[in-house]
């Protein structure tokens, strides 16, 4: 592992710490780790954790140590775990996680440190995303409208994962990601989150979510949704439950609302950003 290092900036320059943790996602790796070096950010911190992967994934990520603060490949207790060790080596004053298989677009970095710098009250925000296939091909736009805390504890987690940041000091306050979520990890988090903070909306794609067959939160779905209810029963807690029906009415209203204002049905996507993928598409064999 090559020595920790931090680029030097200017002061004016928001840090910002991105954690990449993977396990046998060789095929996809080269892709995320180059969609975040090619930012160009200067006060980036890319912090890479592998999970001992017998694939090509440790070749790949060797490939662009030198860019790196740090990175292990070592056996962990998954992608929670390797995710607060991740962040246990984070200094950057913002931080974000970008999954081994996901894309963060040109610019994203950029535009966050900047929003970040111009809104020091801020501490937490989130972008929009575009889906891509196995392939890095464009699908789909998923635009989203502003963060309501009851849309989001009684509709669901809208929020794109590879699309949030948040300032370093709120993640730890709130204690942190909490292992015991092995999928929903975000969505514990960003409730926490919104307890002591307004969460912002950037009108703006950041990042690529990848969607194929094999993936972690589809053939893992149903326990995926056991933890979701988990996180959001607790939140309900002060809800008498006879009005809870009423709260997911409104929750979804608010969310679908705010969606309709943002123009997020049928969002049209400028063929700019969708070329932006070229240089990130793959050649594996379909599915």
């Amino acid at each position: 592992m090559p020595a920790d290092h931090f680029p030097r900036h200017k002061s004016m320059t928001t840090s910002i710490s991105i954690v990449t943790c993977s396990y046998q996602q060789g095929a996809y790796l080269d892709a995320t780790l180059r969609s975040v070096l090619d930012q160009r950010y200067p006060a980036l911190e890319y912090i890479v954790i592998d999970g001992g992967s017998t694939d090509e994934s440790v070749a790949v990520i060797e490939r662009h140590q030198e860019s790196l603060a740090c990175w292990v490949s070592e056996p962990d207790n998954g992608q929670t775990d390797a995710l607060i060790k991740g962040f246990s080596h984070a200094s950057g004053e913002v931080q974000g996680w970008l999954c081994s298989d996901d894309l963060l677009l040109p610019g994203a970095l950029a535009r966050v440190g900047a929003f970040f710098a111009a809104n020091p009250d801020v501490h937490a925000v989130y972008g929009d995303s575009l889906w891509i296939d196995a392939n890095g091909r464009f699908l789909r736009p998923k635009k989203e409208g502003a963060f309501f805390r009851h849309a989001f504890l009684f509709d669901h987690n809208f929020i794109p994962q590879p699309s949030m940041f948040w300032r370093r000091r709120l993640y730890e306050k709130v204690g942190g990601l909490n292992p015991r979520f092995n999928l929903a990890m975000d969505s514990d988090l960003w409730e926490r989150f919104s307890r002591h903070t307004r969460i912002a909306h950037i009108p703006e794609y950041l990042s690529c979510m990848r969607f194929y067959p094999q993936q972690k939160t589809r053939s893992m779905r149903p326990q995926g949704r056991l933890e979701d209810q988990e996180i959001r029963s607790r939140s309900r807690l002060a809800a008498w439950r006879g009005v809870q029906p009423l709260h997911r009415l409104t929750g979804t209203a608010l969310r679908v609302g705010a969606k309709l204002v943002a123009g997020g049905y049928g969002a049209a996507v400028d063929e700019s950003v969708i070329a932006a993928l070229e240089p990130y598409h793959l050649g594996l064999a379909a599915e």
